[in-house]
């Protein structure tokens, strides 16, 4: 957590809770930026950041700006290629971002893999949790680049996926349709007794028309022809895990967050997870309630404040928490897209783009920094003095 106090406004204290504006902003820098345009109007004032992020891709940046030490680790990324990916870790409880190690910026040259990348990388990440200690892990399943319904992080934790010949199945999505049998019992025990829980924004199942390929392949590279046979191939792999020493596995294939991350998600449930929503465990575990108290004006947002936003997202779990204790909300974005009455349902009081200030989207995005600072200036004037 970054605590910015300074001597001489104790009347108002602002907590800055706000996600990343992607492909702008880290959080880190949107808090910095929002902080620094509030104090130009108002010198001295108390600011507190705490930037968040709602399972996905950030998640990890929001832990370490909390206090969480930085571990990093080699590991396979989605096509193989080794890569550096980092979880963070505070008094034995560990977050874990997929798209550290199995995301779309993982991908060599950015060329898609819609049916062959592996959330191996994933599994040697949770597997670095557990050897450093970790007896919870917070599992952020966001931006990644696969459909394999985390068959690669099970093999990664000592799964055995066999085709017919009894030779594991190839990596990817792709490659299920040809397994035959799957041998669970050397998964790491330590698994167990770990408290695995599985944060994500998304409650998609893992197959059918609302199931990983068909709604979230095509971002991957998908065509409808890859979609329908990845929708095929996860079908039956869950049907052999079910027949093979895991009965649940049916029913995990129909429960909320099993498509998450191309059904990454299911192998979560395999693993024990619990599914909660990916803003509420990222707020408990970043110390967001006590935070909470000591403000008397929350600022949330993210880039484009939007319907999807009212759906989980890192600003909607900001806002009805904040709600709920009797906090005022405001909100900056690079692009808003929801009426007055929606931002009011979500207990969030204004909202402040950064387009009100430069209409021009590329420049917004280009000087998002400097706008930001703008628009807290106006957040101050309106809030504060």
């Amino acid at each position: 957590m970054l605590v910015a106090d300074a001597a001489g406004n104790g009347t108002r204290r602002v907590l800055i809770a706000a996600d990343k504006f992607k492909g702008s902003l880290t959080a880190l820098e949107v808090a910095e930026r929002v902080t620094a345009g509030l104090r130009s109007v108002v010198p001295g004032l108390q600011v507190e950041a705490l930037p968040v992020a709602d399972g996905g891709d950030g998640t990890v940046d929001a832990a370490l700006a909390a206090g969480f030490e930085r571990r990093e680790v080699r590991v396979r990324g989605p096509v193989g290629d080794a890569v550096t990916a980092a979880f963070a870790l505070r008094d034995g409880v560990a977050v874990v971002e997929t798209a550290q190690a199995s995301g779309l910026r993982r991908l060599p040259a950015g060329v898609l893999a819609p049916l062959t990348a592996s959330t191996y990388g994933t599994g040697e990440l949770l597997r670095a949790a557990l050897d450093a200690g970790a007896r919870t892990i917070v599992f952020g399943v966001g931006g990644s680049a696969t459909t394999d319904g985390g068959a690669g992080m099970l093999c990664a934790l000592g799964a055995r996926l066999l085709d017919a010949g009894g030779e594991p199945v190839a990596p990817g999505g792709g490659g299920l349709a040809e397994l035959a049998h799957a041998d669970l019992s050397g998964l790491d025990r330590r698994l167990s007794s770990a408290d695995l829980v599985l944060a994500s924004d998304v409650d998609n199942p893992l197959t059918g028309p609302l199931g990983a390929p068909a709604v979230y392949g095509p971002q991957k590279g998908a065509t409808p022809r890859d979609v329908a046979a990845l929708d095929a191939a996860l079908a039956h792999y869950a049907k052999v895990l079910a027949e093979s020493g895991c009965p649940a596995a049916r029913a995990y294939a129909t429960s909320p967050g099993a498509g998450a991350a191309g059904g990454l998600g299911f192998g979560a449930l395999v693993l024990g997870a619990r599914f909660r929503p990916g803003i509420e465990v990222v707020l408990d575990v970043l110390g967001f309630a006590p935070a909470l108290e000591r403000a008397s004006l929350v600022i949330t947002g993210e880039g484009s404040l939007d319907r999807q936003t009212l759906h989980g997202k890192a600003p909607a779990g900001v806002a009805a928490a904040a709600r709920a204790a009797g906090r005022e909300v405001v909100a900056v974005c690079g692009r808003l897209d929801l009426p007055p009455e929606a931002l009011a349902r979500a207990g969030i009081r204004r909202a402040y783009p950064l387009t009100e200030v430069e209409p021009d989207v590329a420049r917004c995005i280009a000087d998002a920094g400097p706008l930001l600072e703008r628009v807290a200036e106006r957040i101050a004037r309106d809030f504060l003095v």
